[in-house]
């Protein structure tokens, strides 16, 4: 190591640390707090008002208690954040199949369904989780992610993957694919939605004028043709078509590379 260079360290995480809740002498539990009530409140601020809006004062105040009863329970704003994360990714509901291990599904009372159905149902949970909390995303780039529902999901996806017939080696370039493309596509429908309520429209009131502004403009002109072909059809209802038609073409390309000698 060179003289003089700086060693930083890196981010702590919640499930790393062994001090969950740091307390000073003399302190005492506030009343009527715990990890429950603080996570969920922390959420319902972060659905409403962004990360650029949150802070321990302002959950504090919306808990009626001061920031300091809000450090008896979480030694770091980081881990509050981490805590809320793992806390929204338990919302998503895995495939029963994907849940245990292959060697247990012998046991279940229906047939499992076919991989690419338990992917769809995976990616489709992701995609909400995404879309309900804008907030999430830039997260998930600053955290390890490893709390207890966010390794369900990964282990989840894992045996659908590994479900597919693709060898151990290739699981995780196909997930990624998969992972990518979800999160990407929900980052943006998220914003764009966030956006409108914002500005107080509906999102086809939004799309409509952008494109009316542009009607004259030719670097638009290959975009308007593209839009034709969802002509009579909600944003919703496009993006719901376009999001399962790339799922498509990801799944139809894993089992070409499985497949390939």
């Amino acid at each position: 190591m060179a003289t003089g260079s700086r060693v930083t360290r890196p981010r702590s995480s919640v499930w790393l640390s062994e001090r969950k809740a740091p307390k000073r002498k003399g302190d005492q539990q506030p009343v009527g707090l715990d990890h429950v009530k603080i996570i969920a409140a922390t959420v319902r601020l972060l659905d409403a008002e962004g990360l650029a809006g949150f802070s321990m004062r302002r959950l504090a105040a919306d808990l009626g208690v001061t920031a300091m009863s809000v450090y008896w329970y979480v030694e770091t704003k980081d881990h509050l954040l981490e805590l809320a994360l793992d806390a929204v990714m338990g919302e998503m509901a895995l495939p029963s199949e994907a849940v245990q291990p292959a060697e247990q599904l012998e046991h279940l009372p229906t047939e499992p369904r076919d991989w690419r159905e338990q992917l769809r149902q995976l990616t489709s949970e992701y995609r909400k989780l995404l879309v309900r909390h804008p907030w999430l995303s830039p997260l998930l780039g600053e955290y390890f992610n490893i709390g207890p529902n966010a390794m369900a999901f990964s282990n989840a996806a894992q045996r659908v993957m590994r479900n597919s017939g693709l060898p151990d080696d290739k699981i995780t370039s196909a997930l990624s694919l998969v992972y990518q493309f979800v999160y990407g596509f929900s980052t943006i429908e998220g914003r764009f939605s966030a956006l409108c309520r914002t500005l107080g429209v509906t999102q086809d009131e939004l799309l409509q004028e952008v494109m009316s502004s542009v009607e004259e403009r030719p670097e638009f002109d290959e975009s308007r043709k593209t839009m034709e072909a969802s002509r009579g059809q909600t944003v919703e209802e496009t993006r719901n078509r376009e999001f399962t038609i790339a799922l498509d073409f990801a799944i139809a390309g894993i089992e070409a590379l499985r497949d390939a000698p």
